[in-house]
């Protein structure tokens, strides 16, 4: 049995929960604190504000732009849902373009296109770690004078033309999530380079209130306010005690998962039926995710096979305009986003974690030629 993914923490991240629990603060005191400070050091921004998800960073990151109803959000159809899902929770209506069909991010050329008088702000998505074209991107946005929210839940590690995360965007927004590179089974951090909307952030993830609760009770007591409507989203000590021990071992990780990838990338680059993302020159593949592609009408045949074989794979992503919600409510007929419905269809994520050892990669190489072999056989008589 290859496990599609095992967490990397151990005897520190145990240590630190220890300490955690050991003293005052469970919720966001200290090590919240640290965590947003060496975060920020990691990426180059000035701000870090440390939350309880991806998605409710996202959420509150549209918020602090002010994007509600009436407002246009232009993303991408190849992510997770819940990148759509909080342009809809602001009110706000997300507009949907297709992606390249060599990396699947989003199309600049597709973006520019779909700019309107209502858009607020561009939500590209940094699809498996690989970087979008923030250069171009950013281009367009001051072009517009609209913003930009990077959803960088795969792509702590990346880089592209020598840009990070957040450095070309107004904020980035990271996940923490049980399977991330840098995991506390939920959690997730905002970065920021502008003060006034750190110092909205802080405000929006709790409660709207003026004072956090490590400032109310570190310090000679104080009333505290209510300044707007918030919402309860703090990262807290626990989660941020799993996560510093890890960021001193991101590179080192990061190099046992590109080996990973060279070796899948070498043995399926001329397997017949089998192809995968391409990785840009100038850039550096954070390496969260490794798909390869399948023709459609075996895709599903092959998931299953290989959990016959004792692989665990999954599916990342289903074009949005599949799923019942959004093909209800945003009515996107099939042929919409070719690209990104191409590879919904297609794209099949294999196990990538450093735990992997060198047998289990051979193995899964193994079984997945086989598989697509096999099952390609009918497909060509």
């Amino acid at each position: 049995m290859v496990e599609f993914y095992k967490h990397p923490l151990g005897e520190e991240e145990i240590a630190g929960l220890a300490e955690v629990i050991h003293s005052t603060f469970l919720t966001s005191g200290p090590k919240t604190k640290q965590f947003e400070t060496e975060f920020a050091i990691l990426l180059g921004a000035k701000y870090c504000v440390g939350v309880t998800s991806w998605t409710m960073g996202g959420f509150i990151a549209l918020k602090a732009l002010g994007i509600g109803p009436g407002d246009e959000v232009i993303t991408t159809p190849m992510t997770f849902m819940a990148t759509g899902n909080i342009i809809i929770e602001c009110g706000a209506t997300p507009v949907f373009v297709d992606v390249e069909p060599e990396t699947g991010n989003i199309s600049c050329d597709a973006i520019e296109k779909a700019i309107t008088p209502r858009t607020k702000a561009i939500l590209p998505v940094h699809l498996y770690g690989q970087m979008c074209d923030m250069r171009r991107m950013r281009e367009i946005a001051r072009k517009h004078h609209i913003a930009i929210v990077e959803d960088s839940a795969h792509c702590v590690e990346g880089e592209r033309d020598g840009i990070k995360p957040g450095h070309a965007s107004d904020m980035s927004v990271f996940s923490f999530y049980a399977t991330k590179n840098l995991a506390s089974g939920e959690g997730g951090a905002i970065t920021t380079n502008n003060e006034e909307l750190y110092e909205k952030l802080m405000v929006l993830r709790q409660h709207g209130m003026n004072k956090s609760a490590a400032d109310r009770y570190s310090s000679r007591f104080k009333h505290y306010d209510m300044e707007t409507l918030g919402y309860k989203c703090n990262m807290f000590d626990v989660q941020a005690a799993m996560l510093l021990p890890q960021l001193s071992k991101l590179q080192e990780r990061l190099a046992r998962r590109e080996s990973i990838c060279q070796r899948y990338e070498t043995a399926f680059r001329n397997a017949e039926g089998i192809s995968f993302p391409s990785v840009l020159p100038d850039s550096v593949h954070a390496r969260h995710l490794f798909t390869i592609w399948v023709d459609p009408a075996i895709r599903d045949a092959v998931l299953s096979d290989l959990q016959d074989r004792g692989i665990g794979v999954a599916v990342n992503f289903r074009s949005i305009n599949r799923l019942t919600y959004y093909r209800e409510h945003f009515p996107m007929p099939e042929g919409t986003f070719p690209n990104a419905e191409r590879i919904g269809d297609s794209t099949i994520t294999l196990p990538l974690y450093t735990k992997l050892t060198d047998e289990e990669i051979e193995y899964v190489i193994e079984q997945v030629k086989e598989s697509v072999w096999q099952l390609s056989q009918p497909l060509l008589a």
